[in-house]
C-alpha cells in the first residue's frame, strides 16, 4: 500500500462523528484528505515507511467552523464599544463602511482575521461582507477554507448600487471562483428589516437553483423584531415563510428572540441556527433559546460575529460562553455537554453550510482540516476527560498545529506562508483613517 503523506500520532483523537475520544490512534494524511483513521500500531505496520508527525500530550480534532462572521470588520475591533446594536450600526459601524470600504479594505481586514482565526484553530468561516472577491483573496492567500455571502442589502453601497447590482456582482464572483476547492458559497441576505420583499423573492429563486443556503441575520434584537411587526404586521420568521425562505437551506444567525412555534417551525423545516453568545451579550440583544432549539432537534452551530462586535475571532471562548449559557438560563446543568458544544463548532457549522460532507469531523475520505490542541500545558493538567478539557479550560493559546485539506497552516503555534509585520503595518494604516468614526468610552 503506497504510504499516504504523513500519518498524525497524537494522544487523543477527538473524531466529533462518531463520538468520543480515541486514545492510541492514527491519522493518515492523503493529499488533501483522510485516509485512515486506526490504531496507532495498526498504522505503524500499515504504513512503515510514513512521515510520522508525533503529537505526545495532545488532542487531534476537527477544524473549527465559525459560521458567522465578518472578517474584514476585524479593522474595526474596538472601534465603538459598549452601545446597543442599532446605535452601534447607524452612529458608527454604516459611517464607517460608507467611508472606508473598499477592495483593499476588505482584503486587508479579512487577511488580519484569518492570521488570527487560523492561529486559533478555525480551518473555516463563513463570511457576510461587501467585496466578497476581496475576501476571498485574503482566504486563499492564507490558506482557510471560507464560505463566501453573495450579500444582498436594499441601500447602496461603495460595493453595489441597488439589489440587482449586489447580486449580479455576488453571482459574478461565484462563476468566476466556483471550481476552488476552498471556498463555497451561499446567498447573504444581510436581514428582513434591511430587504424587502422583491430582493428576497429573487435570493429565494436563485439559491433554490443554485442549491445555496440563505445566510441572514433573523431575529437578533427585541427592538428589530417590534419594528419588523409594525412595519410588515408580521413578526421576521413568518415574513420569511410566506416568502419561501424557511427551509433545510436557512442560516440563521443570532435567532435570540424566537417563539416558541417558530422553534417548532425551524425543527420541521429543517433550518440551522449560528449562536453568537458573545455578540449578544456584549450588544445586549438577549439570550438565544439554544437549549429549546436542541431540544427541538434544530441544528445549533457557533459564529464570533465579527471582531466589531465581539473583539474576539476565538471559537473556543464562543464553546465555553455558549455551554455556561445554556446551563444558567434553562437551570439544567446537563443542558449543553462538553461533547455537544464542540460538535456545534465543528461538524454543527459543517451541516449548516452544506459541507458535512467535507468536513467538520474525522472521518477518512473528507478533507484533513485538523487541528492540534496541546492539553499537556500546566494550567490544564492533570486531564481526566479531554472533552472537558477543550470547551472549558482550553483556549486558542494552547493550539500548536492546524492543517487545512491536508496542508500545514499553523506549526508549534506559528503561522506559516503568512508574514504578521505586513497584516500589522496594514491595520495601522487603516486605523489612522476610521478613528474619527469611534466612540468614546463613558
Amino acid at each position: 500500500m503506497p504510504a499516504p503523506d504523513f500519518v498524525l500520532a497524537p494522544r487523543w483523537v477527538v473524531p466529533v462523528s462518531p463520538g468520543g475520544v480515541l486514545e492510541g490512534h492514527a491519522v493518515a494524511v492523503s493529499g488533501a484528505r483522510i485516509e485512515a483513521l486506526l490504531p496507532a500500531e495498526q498504522a505503524k505496520h500499515q504504513y512503515p515507511g510514513a512521515t510520522w508527525v508525533e503529537l505526545p500530550g495532545h488532542a487531534l480534532l476537527p477544524g473549527l467552523v465559525n459560521a458567522h462572521t465578518h472578517a474584514a470588520m476585524a479593522l474595526m475591533r474596538g472601534l465603538a464599544d459598549d452601545l446597543p446594536l442599532m446605535r452601534w450600526l447607524r452612529e458608527h459601524i454604516w459611517p464607517a463602511e460608507a467611508a472606508h470600504v473598499c477592495h483593499e479594505f476588505v482584503r486587508d481586514g479579512t487577511l488580519l482575521a484569518a492570521a488570527e482565526m487560523l492561529r486559533g484553530g478555525v480551518t473555516c468561516m463563513n463570511d457576510m461582507y461587501f467585496f466578497p472577491a476581496a475576501a476571498a483573496e485574503a482566504a486563499l492567500a492564507a490558506g482557510m477554507r471560507a464560505a463566501l455571502g453573495i450579500i444582498v442589502i436594499d441601500f447602496p453601497t461603495a460595493y453595489a448600487s441597488d439589489p440587482q447590482d449586489y447580486l449580479t456582482k455576488g453571482l459574478a464572483m461565484r462563476d468566476a471562483l466556483r471550481h476552488e476547492p476552498l471556498l463555497s458559497f451561499c446567498m447573504a441576505p444581510h436581514a428582513p428589516y434591511t430587504v424587502s420583499n422583491g430582493s428576497f423573492e429573487r435570493i429565494a429563486v436563485l439559491a433554490e437553483q443554485l442549491g445555496l443556503p440563505v445566510h441572514m441575520h433573523v431575529h437578533e434584537t427585541a427592538t428589530e423584531v417590534a419594528e419588523h411587526t409594525a412595519r410588515y404586521g408580521v413578526r421576521p420568521v413568518e415574513r420569511l415563510r410566506a416568502l419561501g425562505l424557511v427551509g433545510p437551506g436557512l442560516v440563521s444567525v443570532h435567532s435570540v428572540h424566537l417563539e416558541e412555534r417558530e422553534i417548532a417551525l425551524f425543527a420541521k423545516e429543517t433550518c440551522h441556527v449560528v449562536h453568537c453568545p458573545s455578540s449578544n451579550l456584549k450588544l445586549a440583544s438577549g439570550f438565544a433559546p439554544v437549549t429549546a432549539l436542541l431540544d427541538a432537534g434544530v441544528n445549533v452551530a457557533l459564529g464570533t460575529d465579527g471582531a466589531a462586535s465581539n473583539n474576539r475571532l476565538d471559537l473556543w471562548e464562543e464553546m465555553r460562553t455558549a455551554a455556561l449559557l445554556a446551563k444558567a438560563t434553562s437551570g439544567r446543568a446537563d443542558a449543553l455537554p462538553a461533547a455537544r458544544a464542540l460538535e456545534m463548532a465543528t461538524l454543527g457549522g459543517a451541516r449548516a453550510l452544506g459541507l458535512d460532507g467535507h468536513i467538520g469531523s474525522i472521518e477518512p475520505g473528507k478533507q484533513a482540516d485538523l487541528v492540534a490542541v496541546n492539553l499537556d500545558a500546566p494550567e490544564l493538567s492533570p486531564c481526566f476527560d479531554p472533552l472537558s478539557h477543550l470547551v472549558y479550560a482550553a483556549g486558542r493559546q494552547h493550539v500548536t498545529h492546524v492543517w487545512v485539506a491536508g496542508r500545514a497552516r499553523v506549526a508549534n503555534g506559528a503561522l506559516l506562508d503568512m508574514d504578521p509585520d505586513p497584516l500589522r503595518a496594514a491595520a495601522l494604516r487603516w486605523q489612522g483613517q476610521l478613528a474619527p468614526h469611534g466612540h468614546p468610552p463613558p
